[in-house]
């Protein structure tokens, strides 16, 4: 599948990049994650639908914030995660409420609840 961007209001969800134009890589570092084929194993993940990520971006300037990502289980079900740098949780939270649209509208799965999310 090829990656699919969403509108969250005032934020803007696109798949990770790391090229000439936008580089996500320093963001993600800043987000303590620094695995230099993070990018490419999310662009896999969409090829493979395996794993669906965005990045949360500012508009404006497309700079990631947050970051959304859906597991499916192989049961019809699937997983939803995020995080977002601090001051950003309400892109992430932004993010995730499109995601879970997305998740049931755009690829007909259901959220799968661990235990552990539970409060």
């Amino acid at each position: 599948m090829e990656p699919i961007e969403i509108n969250a209001g005032v934020w803007y969800l696109r798949a990770l990049r790391a090229d000439d134009r936008i580089d996500d890589r320093p963001a993600l570092a800043a987000g303590e994650i620094t695995d230099p084929d993070y990018v490419t194993l999310r662009s896999a993940g969409w090829a493979e639908e395996t794993h669906f990520s965005w990045a949360v971006c500012e508009p404006t300037t497309a700079e990631l914030v947050a970051e959304v990502g859906v597991t499916p289980t192989g049961d019809g079900a699937a997983t939803v995660s995020g995080w977002a740098h601090p001051g950003y949780e309400l892109a992430l939270d932004a993010g995730l409420r499109s995601v879970r649209r997305f998740l049931t509208d755009g690829l007909g799965l259901t959220e799968r609840i661990e235990a552990a999310d539970l409060p």
